[in-house]
Formats: C-alpha cells, structure tokens, sequence
C-alpha cells in the first residue's frame, strides 16, 4: 500500500506529527509519500519523494496533517484523484480528523482494512452572466456570496428551482453542506447537521430582519442568487480566494456529480466527535 502525506506545516505540530506518521507506515510495511518540494524538510524519514501529480495518481490513499482547512485542501487534491482521506488532526478542533496525533498507531488498521469510508455530499457552484459561466468550483464545505468594499447592506435575491424565494438584506449569505454546518454557517447562527443527513444549508450573514434563520433543502434543490443592491459582492468556495461577482450575474449553486470520501477508522459518532471538540474549545 503507497499513502500519500500532505502535511500543513504552517501547524506547529505538523511535521513532527507527518515524520512519526512515515515511521508508523515503514514499521507497517507500507510506502509514505511526500512532495519532492518537502525532501529538504524530512531527511531520513523513509518516505518516497516525488512530484504531487505523480503522488496523488500512484497512491492507495491521502492522508492530510494539519486542522480542518488542512484536511479540506487534501480532500480536493484527493477528489480529483478518486482518493479517499484520512486526517490526522495537527490543528485546533478539526472536525474532519479521523484521528488525533496520539492515535497514530491505529494507522495499522489501513493496512488490515478495518475501516469505514463516509461519502460526503459536494457542492456545485457557479458564476453566470449571460448564460456563461465565469468560474465553476466544487464546495466541500461551503460557498459564501458576501460583499467587498465598504461596510454597507447587501440585497441578495434568493430563488429555489427556478421560483424566487426571498430576498436577504445583510451581509451576504451561506450556502453549506451538512459537513460545512460546523465552519462558517455555525458561526453565522446556523444548526449543526449530521453529514449521513445529505441537504443544502442556506444561512444569511448578520441579517437585517429578525425572522431571517437558516433554510435546510432538500440536496437536489438548485439554488440560485443575485445581488440587488450596489453593494460590490464576491463568492468564496472553502475559504479560497474570493472570485468577483459581476454586477447583473447570478450564482448557480447545486449539488455536485462527484462525492468526497473521508476514512473513520473509529467507532465514534457524529456526536461523540461534536461533544468532545466543544470540550476541547471549553
């Protein structure tokens, strides 16, 4: 078995975490695989160096170090590669992580099969104008359509499967999945949804009416949004760089045809995992 590590070393436990995560996998017998950019930075940690295309296309499976933004950012690597992941949390909370750093020894059961691959529903958005699309990105987490510039409400007209639906006046809106329900749209007010429930979150930004809440869609619902107002706006896919909405285009936001798929090599619930991280933020 070859296991590709993409570590986030920006963590301050990250590469001590990947270099003990290599020794675990040599001890195992299997193949730890690194970026060549990273062969500076682990000498002598029996991983092979090579480029990240070649990686991702020659490995069983991706292990990503660091916190959730880290697990993210391989997962899409991952996604394009038909991969599944596994993270290994080297951060804050990080929700996605299938183990902790002190776990690393369960990494035998990789080797012996003895776990689950969880299927998490994607989104699809989109930036149209003129019926061209401008930029497309897939969400694992969340698109966020906010405003730019100065600190002034934004009008955002909603419509659901063709039929407007309502209009928001705030600060922009969310559009999560129930794995993002945890990041931004939790911050912004939204509820917490079990991933196995697959659904389209959609949470308004520090809303200009009181009776503004989440909405929760069925996951073949198609969303699509424009901004009313002035209000210069831009649409961000998990935390990516922001990309400019065109004043007059729409954003298109459904769900996507590929999946992403995350190892649990534990048997704790969804639960148990949003219990124990509240405790650790306590």
């Amino acid at each position: 078995m070859k296991i590709a590590i993409l570590p986030n070393l920006t963590r301050a436990n990250a590469r001590e975490t990947t270099v003990q995560i290599c020794r675990e996998l040599h001890a195992l017998g299997a193949g730890a695989l690194l970026e060549t950019r990273l062969e500076a930075q682990f000498p002598d940690c029996g991983a092979q160096f090579l480029p990240q295309s070649e990686m991702l296309a020659q490995c069983d499976l991706v292990i990503a170090v660091g916190g959730d933004g880290s697990i993210i950012y391989a997962a899409h690597k991952a996604i394009r590669a038909d991969k599944p992941v596994l993270g290994i949390n080297a951060g804050r909370l990080a929700f996605l992580a299938g183990l902790e750093g002190h776990e690393l020894p369960l990494l035998r059961t990789l080797l012996s099969g003895d776990y689950e691959t969880q299927r998490r529903m994607l989104l699809h958005a989109q930036i149209l104008l003129d019926g061209q699309v401008l930029h497309d990105a897939l969400c694992i987490n969340d698109a966020v359509l906010s405003r730019m510039g100065a600190a002034k409400l934004t009008g955002v007209r909603v419509c659901t499967n063709g039929r407007e639906m309502c209009e928001y006046l705030g600060d922009g809106v969310i559009v999560a999945t129930p794995t993002g329900s945890t990041a931004y749209s939790l911050s912004a007010g939204g509820p917490i949804v079990d991933p196995s429930l697959e659904s389209v979150l959609l949470t308004p930004i520090c809303p200009h009416e009181l009776s503004a809440r989440t909405l929760l869609f069925a996951p073949d619902t198609v969303l699509t949004m424009q901004v009313t107002t002035e209000s210069e706006a831009a649409l961000t896919c998990d935390g990516d760089e922001p990309l400019t909405v065109p004043r007059g285009a729409q954003v298109r936001i459904a769900r996507a045809e590929k999946s992403a798929y995350f190892i649990r090599i534990k048997a704790d619930t969804f639960m148990d995992i949003y219990h124990t991280k509240l405790q650790q933020r306590g």
